[in-house]
């Protein structure tokens, strides 16, 4: 939540949510955090700081504050946070959860490359493995519980909705600059930004392999019936096409009204 109280974003993960907080830290201060957001102690409240807590419930539950959230094609995320968390070197240098990705390798037979072989690994196979791996964690909890990077994004917005509090937008990230400013002409925020002359904001980019594919090639019919499985809901509420995995835009617009009332059930 920015510090102002104008505008309170649930985050979910793999959702353009570095770009949002560099967006909101902005139209408080008039400049961009220097680093990372997520790394940002002060200049914007977080529910991990405990002095923030009882600010940002007070504003979700009085709703005082504009609420939103950020959604995307549910392949194009999972594909997303597999080349993030799975491949990717994490800013501090190491592998993400440390014992994660030799899991992985010994459990699913995953494949993820390292900086000293230019992350030469079957991109396609690999995926397909993690996704069985994804799956697992998700409909079983084996055998680990689910990671915020690819839980549902239906399940992200839930917490919010279930606790009382209610979205007054959800932004797109396939329209991330016209949705944002749309959130901005509503707030009228301290310092005004145009989102679409705004570097971009990206923590994973640089550290990992580059996508070799398009999205498409990566989802077989297995991998979709996969894919169905775990984000039915996703798919349903936030209007993307299950059938075509190279279509990123949604199919139709989002009924907020049907959100809430479907988030809990």
């Amino acid at each position: 939540m920015t510090e102002s109280g104008s505008m309170a974003y649930r985050v979910i993960p793999k959702c353009a949510c570095s770009t949002i907080g560099q967006i909101m830290y902005y139209t408080d201060h008039g400049e961009y955090f220097d680093g990372d957001i997520h790394d940002a102690t002060a200049g914007i409240h977080k529910w991990s700081m405990e002095e923030s807590r009882p600010l940002i419930e007070k504003a979700v539950k009085e709703h005082g504050t504009f609420i939103f959230t950020s959604v995307r094609n549910p392949y194009a995320r999972i594909l997303s946070a597999f080349f993030d968390k799975i491949c990717g070197i994490q800013r501090n240098g190491r592998r993400y959860r440390g014992n994660l990705v030799p899991l992985l390798i010994q459990k699913y037979g995953i494949e993820v490359g390292s900086p000293e072989d230019g992350f030469d690994f079957d991109q396609i196979r690999s995926f397909r493995r993690f996704l069985l791996f994804v799956r697992d964690t998700i409909r079983f909890r084996k055998p680990m519980d689910p990671d915020i990077h690819w839980s549902a994004m239906s399940s992200h917005a839930a917490t919010l909705v279930c606790n009382g509090g209610r979205f007054d937008m959800i932004v797109r990230v396939e329209s991330i600059q016209k949705d944002m400013n749309e959130v901005l002409k509503r707030v009228k925020p301290k310092h005004r930004l145009d989102v679409r002359k705004m570097p971009r904001f990206n923590e994973s980019s640089g550290h990992g392999p580059k996508r070799l594919h398009p999205v498409e090639d990566y989802f077989d019919d297995l991998s979709m019936h996969l894919v169905y499985e775990i984000y039915r809901k996703d798919f349903d509420l936030f209007r993307y096409d299950f059938e075509n995995p190279a279509n990123r835009q949604p199919t139709g617009e989002i009924d907020l009204e049907e959100v809430h009332y479907k988030l809990c059930e």
